[in-house]
């Protein structure tokens, strides 16, 4: 590590972070770092955490104990910090959570008048140009059940945008796309990190952690249990458990 990054503050950072649902440990003692610039993809089997883990970084979960630093700073506990803060951290669900209401351009240009005061023909002008990068422009006037699954996802990735977050966080993407929209939503991810975004991806997709990760880590039973390069991760793993966990996937 050069000097220069050592004295940087990570733009997320997990320390010793425990999580109980009830009786069960969900996780367990989770310490992390998620430089500016980089991408971080959780993967590992179900209930290993993961979801949990990247809810509570802009506290959708709250923690037990332990300690989650946004840019150097404590994550705020509630109120107008941490809508504040929430809207600096962009997240994208499984589900796509749009108003159903409300036509693509409104879910978009929401937020920004709404929560950052941006006034309205401004907000209108950058939601189009998001929405040109994410490939859905020419929707902008429909309602989100006009739209298939993989543009309404890419829409929720283009409001998060609009917000100008200093990372995103995204919680299986693309679980619940059809087959055929999930690249649609992947290559919007791709050209994201191409670009610099700071990213955390929880995803099954395997073909994007090793394309897109910078560094992958691998959960199981609430806990960490590798980290590392995707290349060196997927090929030559060191646990026990992420071998098995490796071999069950093949050939999904």
């Amino acid at each position: 590590m050069s000097e220069d990054t050592q004295h940087k503050t990570p733009t997320i950072e997990l320390r010793h972070v425990e999580k109980h649902f009830g009786d069960l440990h969900v996780l367990k003692d989770v310490s992390l770092q998620v430089e500016k610039g980089e991408v971080l993809v959780l993967i590992g089997p179900s209930g290993s955490g993961k979801s949990t883990l990247c809810r509570t970084i802009n506290r959708l979960e709250t923690i037990d104990s332990g300690e989650i630093l946004i840019e150097g700073k404590p994550l705020p506990q509630e109120g107008k910090e941490l809508a504040a803060m929430r809207a600096e951290i962009g997240m994208v669900f499984q589900q796509f959570n749009l108003f159903a209401h409300k036509t693509i351009l409104e879910n978009v240009t929401m937020g920004p008048v709404e929560v950052l005061h941006v006034d309205k023909k401004k907000a209108e002008q950058e939601a189009m140009e998001l929405l040109r990068r994410v490939g859905v422009a020419e929707q902008a006037s429909k309602v989100p059940a006009q739209l298939s699954g993989g543009q309404q996802q890419r829409v929720a990735i283009a409001r998060s945008l609009a917000m100008h977050p200093k990372a995103m966080l995204f919680d299986e993407p693309t679980s619940a796309l059809d087959p055929e929209m999930i690249n649609e939503v992947l290559d919007v991810m791709v050209e994201l990190a191409r670009e610099g975004m700071t990213m955390v991806v929880v995803t099954h997709e395997m073909n994007f952690a090793r394309r897109v990760a910078d560094r992958v880590e691998f959960m199981a039973d609430g806990q960490i249990l590798e980290e590392g390069d995707p290349n060196e991760f997927f090929d030559h793993p060191k646990t026990e458990r992420a071998r098995e966990f490796l071999e069950s996937i093949k050939g999904h």
